[in-house]
């Protein structure tokens, strides 16, 4: 079958929905795919050193600030895939449009930066994993990630069905990794829930860590790419069909990046159950987890950890390789194709790799230049979906935008404490 017929058929299964010929899940099927793609950047790498140390040193009791994050991506995404239903353009291709082309130019060059930054992280991440795993040399096993990676973008040909189930898939199989690591680790149920929604702070070092897991959660890359990931997979052909998409894309969002939450948690609780309550409580690293993991609950237990973070740095590449066409395509018309961009965006990483940087403090250094660019997507976002002559039917309702809003500053706050203790700074 080929990959036009492919996208007929999807097409026409939509259509099936939007005409409430297709009801209940069956409905909500041809519309899953685009919230999966953009959960894989909230379950990435740079997010098990983060949730592994927090759940080392503190236990349980940082469970609320996953929660929180978790909400805040869900607004954020929401509203970017709601942007590629409502205009039929991404979000870089209005900023080229809406500001000047100075302005454009260097909301790219900052975009691009993010975008490799992002790589980075999630090539290291794969990376990591082939060599604990299977013992792959750093340098072999990064080759062999851009390879993956480039065979997966490869899926495209087939139209955007493949893709999407074979990603989503890879988020399927994290969450069951960390199924499997709850059973091992066996959490304190009551102290999850309790946790989960009483927030607690106690010193400088919890501040760090709570600064680090919410201002490293919403990645600028998968802010641009979800409204190009929507933007014309279903188009609609009036205003009642663009609310039905929506309807079904906000659904697939809530479901998406409730899988991402509740991995995000089940990352910490595992650290928290592993480590703190073993006194273990200075896992800072993904090496030292995974070998403190396999005398405290056994080589399966650590196989599995780094199984699923396989899948995260694997998955995660290829998105950030997405992404990146997205960014570039948008903001200036440009497009290369996708076995360049994947040679282009490995080479940092190879040459990381090449020198023998720390693995740790160059994923720490990624961190900090997304945390400079992320203000960047997020308030051009909130500008355009508030907009009605841009929107239409799908405008920003105005406690969306002040809730958007304030999430933003939230985000933007933490992420300039993040950058300022990076920096050796200390909070009182």
């Amino acid at each position: 079958m080929s990959a036009l017929q492919k996208e007929s058929r999807a097409e026409l299964a939509a259509r099936s929905a939007l005409s409430s010929q297709r009801t209940g899940f069956r409905a909500l099927l041809p519309f899953l795919g685009p919230a999966f793609i953009a959960a894989v950047a909230y379950i990435d790498p740079g997010n098990y050193a983060t949730n592994i140390q927090s759940g080392s040193e503190f236990g349980y009791k940082l469970l609320w600030v996953v929660v929180l994050a978790n909400l805040m991506a869900m607004l954020i995404q929401n509203m970017s895939a709601k942007l590629g239903i409502a205009t039929g353009k991404n979000l870089p291709e209005l900023c080229r449009q809406t500001f000047a082309p100075w302005v454009s130019m260097m909301l790219w060059i900052v975009s691009e930066i993010a975008a490799m930054a992002t790589d980075i992280a999630e090539f290291l991440g794969a990376t990591l994993a082939l060599n604990l795993l299977f013992g792959v040399p750093l340098l072999i096993a990064t080759v062999i990630t851009g390879v993956v990676t480039y065979i997966i973008l490869m899926l495209d040909r087939y139209g955007f069905r493949p893709l999407e189930i074979f990603i989503s898939a890879l988020v399927l199989l994290i969450g069951g990794c960390y199924g499997t690591e709850t059973m091992l680790s066996r959490p304190a149920w009551g102290q999850v829930l309790y946790h989960s929604v009483v927030p607690w702070v106690h010193g400088s070092s919890a501040i760090l860590l709570v600064v680090g897991v919410i201002g490293a959660t919403v990645m600028p890359h998968v802010v641009y790419l979800h409204s190009g990931l929507t933007q014309r997979r279903i188009v609609p052909r009036n205003d009642d069909e663009r609310k039905k998409i929506y309807g079904f894309s906000k659904k697939e969002v809530i479901i998406a990046m409730s899988l991402a939450g509740l991995i995000n948690l089940a990352m910490m609780y595992m650290s928290a159950a592993a480590f703190h309550a073993t006194g273990h409580s200075q896992i800072a690293t993904i090496q030292s987890a995974f070998r403190t993991l396999t005398p405290i609950l056994g080589p399966a237990a650590a196989a599995v950890f780094l199984t699923s973070l396989l899948a995260s740095g694997v998955s995660s590449s290829a998105v950030g390789t997405m992404a990146g066409q997205v960014i570039m395509q948008g903001f200036v018309g440009f497009k290369i194709p996708v076995w360049i961009r994947r040679v282009v965006t490995m080479l940092p990483t190879v040459i990381i790799v090449a020198l023998g940087i720390n693995p740790t403090e160059t994923l720490v250094l990624s961190q900090v230049l997304l945390s400079l660019v992320l203000p960047v997507p997020i308030l051009t976002l909130i500008y355009f979906a508030s907009k009605p002559h841009i929107m239409g039917v799908l405008v920003n309702r105005r406690y969306v935008t002040w809730t958007a809003i304030a999430c933003a500053a939230t985000i933007v706050v933490l992420n300039l404490l993040l950058i300022y203790q990076t920096l050796g700074g200390t909070l009182p």
